[in-house]
């Protein structure tokens, strides 16, 4: 879609996240992406709060579904492609750098993220001072998290030397797919000529696709490089391990047929988000064949919510998460290329458990996977006219570097807009937790909007991130 690659460019990436030594695979995969010349940070980055509210906006804050312009709004379809990183930028590739090298270049742990968001048919609508709508949603997350640098050179073909590992974090590939299902209830709760004040609900039922987790937690240990047998071996290693895998993700991750079952697990799993938003309204004349009308507009437009609370229950035949501890002696000490040929986080598991290097800790079958939760702020700001800016922010409650999470980013974005009735301009200007920062463009015509939150930065070959967001919806 619009120049991305078909499905199978998105699957690739997701499965190749369930492989240790995939590291350079997944770089690669990840800068094909940023080619294209596709940015962003957050999901539908400057367009998430529009002047024209409805569902896209109570995706980020319940409570504004009392202020949709109609009395109903209906979303056909709105996607959001993320690919970020924390090494590589859009020059380093046009200017053929060794990407490989790169990648795992520095002190600073290496960091890839792929976030896909599709938002499928949705409704809502208004009745007196109430709001109610249902969506539905899928979700891909695919992450490289904290990868220590002289273990990434390690188990590329490119490491040749001796190197020390101490790394004092958790070291993850991890990989999530699900479904939901969104009943948001909202209400106004004061409003006078000049000030309305809202509050809202949303109440996400979860259904789980697939989950893989490889968390490496305070690895110590030392890679060298044998010229003999050409071979790179880590030894004298001590690690925590998890693995943890469920549904499509614990067998052979080349059968691409399961990556779109996001609803196959059924429904197991609650969410929550919750948000208020206060209004500071002008009354604004505008003219007319028939003359002159005066309707209410925002001044000042601010929000607050709270998201992603809650947790899903993974359940499946193949269900596992194990917690091992790993112990790699100097008298036997693990070859890299042993898992060359490993297809599944069950081979790659069992590989090490052959070599005698694991001691099972605790383990588990249906297990919990947390959302991170997530408080949103944000504020637009009439300037003069149609001239609008707006401040928003992204900002993490919890610490979702553990095995049993799912992950987000921390965003702060500044977004100038053009906007009226039945059109926008804007040019947001972002930094996030990975990629810092970016700035794109995107409009919207009528109930349709496309966009980018880096394309910008993209062209000037400064760019660690890639993304395209695209939709349309419409107001009866």
């Amino acid at each position: 879609m619009m120049g991305f690659g078909n499905q199978s460019d998105f699957l690739l990436i997701y499965k190749l996240n369930t492989n240790l030594l995939s590291m350079r695979k997944l770089l690669l995969c990840s800068i094909s992406l940023l080619s294209l010349n596709l940015f962003s940070q957050e999901h539908f980055s400057g367009i998430n709060i529009s002047k024209r509210s409805g569902l896209l906006n109570a995706s980020v804050n319940p409570a504004e579904l009392t202020n949709m312009s109609r009395k109903f709004d209906i979303n056909v379809f709105n996607m959001s492609v993320n690919v970020s990183n924390n090494k590589v930028t859009f020059s380093d590739l046009v200017g053929g750098e060794d990407l490989e090298k790169k990648i795992f270049t520095g002190s600073e742990p290496t960091s890839m993220r792929l976030d896909v968001l599709i938002q499928g048919p949705s409704f809502a609508m208004q009745y007196k001072k109430w709001a109610f709508a249902i969506s539905s949603a899928a979700n891909i997350k695919a992450n490289a998290i904290d990868v220590d640098v002289n273990f990434g050179n390690a188990v590329t073909n490119s490491f040749f030397g001796n190197a020390q590992i101490n790394s004092g974090y958790n070291q993850r590939m991890n990989g999530a797919s699900w479904g939901e299902i969104n009943l948001t209830a909202a209400r106004t709760i004061f409003e006078s000529d000049m000030h309305k004040f809202s509050g809202g609900l949303t109440l996400k039922m979860l259904f789980p696709g697939s989950y893989m987790n490889m968390g490496v937690d305070k690895l110590t240990g030392r890679v060298y490089y044998d010229p003999v047998s050409e071979d790179v071996y880590l030894t004298d290693a001590t690690a925590n391990v998890n693995f943890s895998y469920s549904g499509s993700l614990a067998g052979n991750y080349e059968d691409t047929s399961n990556y779109s079952k996001l609803f196959a697990g059924g429904l197991n799993g609650i969410g929550t988000d919750i948000g208020f938003n206060y209004q500071l309204k002008e009354k604004v004349e505008e003219s007319t064949d028939a003359g002159s009308r005066t309707y209410d507009e925002y001044k000042l437009n601010v929000g607050a919510s709270i998201r992603n609370m809650g947790s899903m229950t993974f359940k499946d035949d193949n269900n596992e998460s194990i917690n091992y501890r790993l112990n790699i002696p100097t008298t036997n000490p693990l070859n890299m290329e042993e898992f060359d040929q490993a297809k599944s986080v069950k081979e790659i598991e069992a590989i090490l458990m052959s070599k005698g290097y694991l001691t099972k800790q605790t383990s588990n079958g249906d297990f919990k996977v947390k959302f991170p939760a997530v408080i949103n702020l944000y504020a637009d700001y009439k300037i003069y006219n149609k001239w609008y800016v707006s401040a928003y922010t992204q900002q993490k409650l919890t610490d979702d570097s553990g095995n049993d999470f799912t992950t987000i980013q921390n965003v702060l974005t500044l977004t100038p807009r053009f906007a009226g009735k039945n059109y926008e301009l804007y040019l947001p200007l972002s930094s996030n937790e990975v990629s810092g920062f970016t700035t794109g463009f995107g409009f919207r015509l009528g109930g349709f909007f496309l966009g980018s939150g880096s394309i910008i930065t993209a062209a000037l070959d400064n760019s660690k991130q890639a993304d395209i967001y695209m939709g349309f919806r419409f107001g009866i």
